[in-house]
Order: C-alpha cells, then sequence, then structure tokens
C-alpha cells in the first residue's frame, strides 16, 4: 500500500489542490510575503496578471476591478466560461480566515475530510465569544474561563492542521485581516459576512459559510456565481461632520437590504482619494447589510500610507509595479450605476430594525417623534469591526474633549469597543482611551460585544421599549441585547458620541447647542482626527499563535460528553426517489434573518455542537399561522409548541419537513449553523420568494434544497396545515424547474413550479448528502 503522504499528494492533485511551495519557486518577479506571519508563502501577482491578460483577450472588452480579481483568481481562466450573473466560476482564493463562533464547526468538518494540513494560508481569529460586562479585562478573563473546552479545541486543530491562532484578546477578525493579511488584489474567503471589510485595502473579499471554507482548506475549487457589478462613482470630498459611514448608510438606503444581492458594489472616481483606507473598510464592511458578495475600493495612496504604516512597505512597492491590474480599466461596464458626490452628503443614521431605513441626522428626532419611537437614547456603543479604527476612535475623542472642556459628560450609558490589540494599546497611548472614560464610557474588550449579540445589559429589562445608538452595521430586532423592544440604530462614531452627550435624537450636531456646565450655550465643532497615529502603531501584547512546523504529535481533543462541541456524524444521502408529503414545519411571515433562524447572543457557546444549537432553530421566525415566535402547530398532536420540539417530533417519527418563507430569506450573518440545524433536525427544503446568497449556498453545502416560487404569488397559495411532494428530482439537472404539489386537507390539489440555481457540482452534493460526503466520496475514489 502507497504511503499514507502519497495518497493524500494524489487526492489532493485529483482534486486540484493548489500546491503553494511549486508556486512560490515558480514565482520570477519579487518575491514578497503576504504576511510576515507567513514569510514563505508569496503575492502571486504575476500570476494575477497572467491570468487577467488571458481573459481580456477572451472577452476583448475593458474590465472592472473586480473583474480583474476575480477572474484573475480563475482554476482555468482560458476554458472558463464567463457571463456575469448566470455562470459559476471555479476559483483559487489566496487564503481563509475564520472567527471562533464559526470555525468550531468549519474545523469540525474539515478534521471529517481526513486531510493532514490546510492547503491554502488560513487563520482562527477569538473575537465573538467575549461577553461584555463589566469592561476590557475582567471580560476577558471571564470568557477565558468559562470558553477555556473551546479555545483549547481552536488552538489544538490549528496547531495540528497549520492553521494560525489568534488568541482572545487579540481583536475583531477583520480588523486583524485589514492590519496584517489584506492587501490590494487578494482573493481572502472569511466565514463571516463582514469579511467584506477587506476591500478597504483593494481586496476582494467574501463571507462564506464553513463548508465554503473547508473546500479552500481543503485545496478543491471554490465555486462562486459570476457576480454582476454596480458601480459607485464618488465624486467631492468628505468634510465636517459627514463620515466614510455616511456613504454606506446613504447606499444602503438607495439599494435597501437586497438590492446587492449577486453583486460586486465596486467604489471609484475622484471623491475615493477623500476617504482613508479605514474609512474604505467601513464602507465595504457594511456593503454586507445591502446583500452585496463583497465591495471593493482601488488602489490608491490612501490604500499606500496604510500599509506602510502597518508594516507592509514591501507590499506596496509591489502593488506600485501592479497597479494597472488593481484599479479600473477606462471605460468598463457596470450592471448598475450610482452616483453620490461627497460635498453634498449629509450625516446619516439608519433603523430601527432593519440597516436600510436611512434618515439624516438633522431628520430623524422629527421622524421618531411621528413613529412613537423613543427619543431619549438608553445607551450609545461605539466600535465593532465596521468602526474601531484609530481614525475612528479619535474622531470620538475629540467630540467627547469639546464636551468635558464645558463640564459635560455623557447623559446616556457609553461604551467603546477598539477593533484590536494594536488599537487598544495605541489609542491607551495618545489618551484617546482615557478621554472616551472621562466623559463616561467604558472601554470593552478588543472583541465583538454588543455589536453580535453578546452583552449582559443590566439596564433594562425584555420587553422594555427602548432606543440605543452604535457605530455597529446590523441593527435587526433583538440583535444587540435580545430584546425585541430595543430599537436600534447605527451611525458614525462621531455622531454615536455626540447623540451620547446629548442623551436625544433629536440632536443635530451640525445646528443645535449644548448647555456647558456655566450655563452657556455652545455648538459642537466637527470633529478631525489623524487617519493614522503619528508615531509608529503599538502592537499591545503578543496574541498569536504560530503553528508548528512538525505537528505530528498533536493531538485534537473532543470529549464525548461535551456540551460544547461534538464530532460531526455524515448526513444521510438523497434515496433517488421524489419528495412526498413534506409536513410544513412553518411558513414564515416576514423578514427571516439568520439571526431568525439560528440566534446568536448566548447561542454561540453551542456553535461547535450540533444537537445541541439546534434548540434555537427558527425561535425568532414569525409563524403566518398565529403571528407569533417560536409557537407552530404540530400536524399529528394539532397542539401548538416551540419550532425545534416540533422539528425534533416529526424526526423522531420519519416526517420530513419543509419550510416556507418571504423574500431574501437568510440574510445578514454568514453562519452555516441556519443551514445545518434544518438538516439535522429532519429539512428537506426551504421554498422561498428569494434567498440572500451565502445562505443558499450554505443550505446547498449540507444537501438541502433551497428553492424559490417561480411565480412569487405562489407564496399566497400554500397554507401551514399542506402537506407537499416535491417531483423531477430523478431528472434534477441546472436551469430546469422542479414541481411542486400542494395537498389540502379537503382533499384538493394544485401545482406550481420551483426554481432553483444549482450546476452540476452542486446537485452532486445534493445527491451524495452534503459537500463534505461528495468530498469523502472522491477520497474513496482515489
Amino acid at each position: 500500500m502507497a504511503p499514507y503522504s502519497l495518497l493524500v499528494t494524489r487526492l489532493q492533485k485529483a482534486l486540484g489542490v493548489r500546491q503553494y511551495h511549486v508556486a512560490s519557486v515558480l514565482c520570477q518577479r519579487a518575491r514578497v510575503a503576504m504576511s510576515h506571519f507567513e514569510p514563505n508563502e508569496y503575492i502571486r501577482y504575476d500570476l494575477l496578471e497572467k491570468n487577467i491578460d488571458i481573459v481580456r483577450k477572451r472577452l476583448n472588452r475593458p474590465l472592472t476591478l473586480s473583474e480583474k480579481i476575480v477572474y484573475g483568481h480563475l482554476d482555468d481562466p482560458a476554458k472558463q466560461e464567463i457571463e456575469r450573473g448566470k455562470t459559476y466560476l471555479r476559483l483559487r482564493p489566496d487564503r481563509v480566515a475564520m472567527q471562533d463562533a464559526t470555525a468550531q464547526m468549519a474545523m469540525l468538518q474539515f478534521i471529517s475530510s481526513g486531510l493532514p494540513k490546510v492547503a491554502v494560508p488560513s487563520t482562527i481569529h477569538c473575537d465573538h465569544l467575549i461577553e461584555a460586562q463589566l469592561g476590557g479585562e475582567k471580560d476577558l478573563r471571564r470568557a477565558k474561563d468559562i470558553n477555556q473546552e473551546v479555545y483549547n479545541f481552536l488552538a489544538t486543530a490549528g496547531a495540528k492542521y497549520g492553521v494560525g491562532f489568534w488568541r482572545p484578546g487579540s481583536g475583531i477578525i477583520h480588523q486583524i485581516i485589514l492590519e496584517n493579511y489584506a492587501y490590494p488584489g487578494v482573493l481572502l474567503i472569511g466565514t463571516d459576512s463582514h469579511t467584506p471589510n477587506g476591500g478597504g485595502l483593494g481586496g476582494i473579499c467574501i463571507g462564506v459559510g464553513g463548508a465554503d471554507a473547508v473546500d479552500v482548506m481543503a485545496g478543491i475549487p471554490w465555486e462562486l456565481k459570476c457576480p454582476k457589478v454596480i458601480g459607485v462613482k464618488l465624486t467631492g470630498s468628505l468634510s465636517g461632520w459627514t463620515s466614510p459611514k455616511d456613504v454606506i448608510l446613504k447606499v444602503a438606503g438607495i439599494l435597501t437590504v437586497k438590492g446587492g444581492t449577486g453583486a460586486i458594489v465596486e467604489y471609484h472616481g475622484p471623491g475615493v482619494d477623500s476617504i482613508s483606507c479605514t474609512g474604505m473598510a467601513t464602507i465595504c464592511n457594511m456593503g454586507a447589510e445591502i446583500g452585496a458578495t463583497t465591495s471593493v475600493f482601488p488602489y490608491n495612496h490612501r490604500m499606500k500610507k496604510y500599509l506602510s504604516k502597518t508594516g507592509r512597505e514591501d507590499i506596496a512597492k509591489l502593488a506600485d509595479e501592479y497597479k494597472d491590474h488593481l484599479v479600473p480599466d477606462p471605460g468598463c461596464h457596470y450592471d448598475q450605476l450610482i452616483e453620490i458626490n461627497l460635498n453634498e452628503l449629509k450625516p446619516h443614521i439608519n433603523g430601527p430594525f432593519t440597516p436600510d431605513l436611512a434618515h439624516p441626522v438633522a431628520e430623524v428626532g422629527t421622524v421618531a417623534e411621528r413613529e412613537g419611537w423613543p427619543l431619549d437614547i438608553r445607551v450609545g456603543l461605539i466600535g465593532s469591526c465596521t468602526n474601531s479604527s484609530y481614525e475612528d476612535m479619535g474622531r470620538s475623542a475629540a467630540v467627547a474633549k469639546q464636551a468635558l472642556a464645558h463640564g459635560l459628560k455623557c447623559k446616556s450609558q457609553f461604551t467603546i469597543t477598539p477593533g484590536s490589540e494594536q488599537i487598544r494599546a495605541t489609542i491607551e497611548r495618545d489618551g484617546y482611551a482615557q478621554i472616551l472614560r472621562e466623559v463616561g464610557g467604558i472601554v470593552l474588550a478588543n472583541a465583538c460585544g454588543p455589536c453580535i449579540g453578546q452583552w449582559d445589559r443590566k439596564d433594562i429589562k425584555k420587553g422594555e421599549k427602548n432606543t440605543i445608538v452604535t457605530s455597529y452595521n446590523r441593527n435587526f430586532t433583538g440583535r444587540n441585547d435580545a430584546n425585541p423592544e430595543t430599537h436600534a440604530f447605527v451611525t458614525s462614531p462621531e455622531i454615536v458620541t455626540a447623540l451620547a452627550i446629548a442623551g436625544t435624537l433629536k440632536f443635530n450636531p451640525e445646528t443645535d447647542f449644548l448647555t456647558g456646565k456655566d450655563g452657556k450655550k455652545f455648538k459642537l465643532e466637527a470633529p478631525d482626527a489623524d487617519e493614522l497615529p503619528r508615531a509608529e502603531f503599538d502592537p499591545g501584547q503578543d496574541t498569536y499563535q504560530h503553528p508548528p512546523k512538525d505537528s505530528s504529535g498533536q493531538r485534537v481533543d473532543v470529549s464525548p460528553t461535551s456540551q460544547r462541541l461534538q464530532l460531526l456524524e455524515p448526513f444521510d444521502k438523497w434515496d433517488g426517489k421524489d419528495l412526498e408529503d413534506l409536513q410544513i414545519l412553518i411558513k414564515v411571515k416576514g423578514k427571516c434573518t439568520t439571526d431568525h433562524i439560528s440566534a446568536a447572543g448566548p447561542w454561540l457557546k453551542f456553535r461547535g455542537h450540533l444537537d445541541n444549537i439546534s434548540n434555537n432553530l427558527l425561535i425568532g421566525a414569525i409563524n403566518i399561522e398565529n403571528g407569533k415566535a417560536n409557537s407552530v402547530r404540530n400536524a399529528v398532536t394539532q397542539e401548538f409548541g416551540p419550532v425545534p420540539d416540533t422539528a425534533r417530533y416529526y424526526k423522531k417519527h420519519g416526517i420530513r419537513w419543509v419550510v416556507i418563507g418571504d423574500e431574501n430569506y437568510g440574510e445578514g450573518s454568514s453562519r452555516e449553523h441556519a443551514a445545518l440545524e434544518p438538516r439535522h433536525l429532519g429539512g428537506r427544503a426551504i421554498i422561498t420568494k428569494s434567498f440572500a446568497r451565502i445562505h443558499e449556498t450554505n443550505l446547498k453545502k449540507q444537501g438541502l434544497l433551497p428553492l424559490t416560487f417561480a411565480d412569487p404569488a405562489d407564496y399566497n397559495k400554500i397554507h401551514p396545515v399542506d402537506k407537499l411532494t416535491i417531483q423531477g428530482l430523478k431528472d434534477f439537472a441546472p436551469g430546469k424547474p422542479l414541481k411542486c404539489i400542494i395537498k389540502h386537507p379537503n382533499g384538493t390539489q394544485e401545482t406550481i413550479l420551483l426554481n432553483h440555481t444549482f450546476n452540476e457540482t452542486q446537485i452532486e452534493w445534493f445527491r451524495a448528502g452534503s459537500a463534505l460526503n461528495r468530498m469523502k466520496e472522491l477520497q474513496q475514489q482515489q
């Protein structure tokens, strides 16, 4: 029998694994490392250039920046069929990044693959499991104690399989990536929906589910539907109270939460140069809220400056050599074009309950009065992966300093979340943190915290109507504190700070006055702060764990009695038959995000234990039958009960089920648990008017059928008491609709058509039971 290493090599060749060491040797031009953490993994601008040239000759037209980077990473640029919005591309990403909540399931799946090492540079970042409670150091110590088992699993799995590990306290994944791993022209995938943050440094950085990450880590070409390209032309320049955040808040109001679906948003135009690199990252980060595949800015001097300041001047010099490939071609075509004059853009605040409900700050107070939203602001929160840069903290501190000079502190509670250990250490050194404390703020741990529901909030009771303002990205119902009556608004850090000082939504810092401690009225001046520290960044504590060169003795233990971690069992294969008499678990009314399908907050602790976390399945979705959350009819007992309990009952009794959803089902986070849970509890299909991109892919990866009504009005034909039969699976083929027979309780039937976006590879996933099962089948064939 051939040695194991030889078998692995043959398998990797069969699967199309990229051989990095060979690629590095072949590189003839300047050899510059992707990161100082990986000195032997080189940036391949020469390969990018070669692939772009091949595609340009084939398409014979100018290319957008998005196309250059995406097509520049094609597995087979000479033969790949390319049609925006239609064909599926096979791509070779440069690297993978995973946050700790999603990394657990991703690493469990990679372990199941049987491969000994990841094929591309990969990292794990511990940022999601730290709950905001008392303050940075205390919260971090508590998190390390509570999550010791999970952190140990991730650290040992990283060491075993060659994955870099950023310990808890390092900072938020996207800020760490911007500081250390993103670069112009990179194709990076990350298991978090805000991975597009890296577009601020000129990369195509895309949020995916863990199963996609496993494909890339296994060296298998990654499939992505060829994106359309939405152009946003920026003219003028930012000034005064207007910030980069206002650009994306304005775009979100234009495009809505689904307007960017299936597209990359590409910013360009003379206005780009007035935005800092971290400001561009803010804009790209929140592009996730419009459903965009990702967002990107062209390489410019602001990026070069940031690269140099973060110790990557060699990358900046190399990017200068290849700059023509890191900007769009003159005359390139966009599928849609939006123009924004930054001279005319005003400060915005979006919400509540959805990030696309846009209001100018000057008008939100009046709107709130009319709509009955609470005017008093209970808490202002700045930071998060969207707005926690040195510049963000500096502008907030500039506002706070003015208030302190007049003897004022925040009327609202106020929290500050540094984006990384480097940011924390630097704002401590430069005095920003102290100013923010003096105005009444609490500096939290370098982590996601309240942004993703990790907030032990004590000032209100659940069900109490209240308002908070944040510099975060997402404000769905219950997102931050699990209270459905919390009216959350998103805006820039400096506007949050000003509003927290004033304590009311009716305050407009551009025009309104505050009263100082001496009784005199004064107006806050527009904040001004350095884009980057004048001295070098203070790196703070060393929080990175390199994977060892020799991991042969490394063990990764998962206790069979653990309540936090659970090894995976393969899902069952398709039985070759149509799906008959599917019971409807729930017909969802209205918005159904991944927060509704698989809640975060306290449930994050179960992200590595599929059975335990499945107890949150669809508990936030509204049942159209009774208008309630987490209350559905059991078709057998006719009793109403929790959604997970009903699903478990059906599974126990061999009843297969389906979910009926509305528009943009699964928008929000990239969490694949929203797909794993229904599969684990016996679900077979999800039928909706439309899907968010990442969630649709996640469902396919787990062997489920994400299907859409050929006629959206057919949503109204299905009732929770009906049964459904899906026909045509034996002849399942790309572009061929499936039939759905609706069986009503009175014995009548009607037939509707269901569309899908499966390609041949994805159909193989369905037949095998999951993408992971299919990977194992390929291994066995070798």
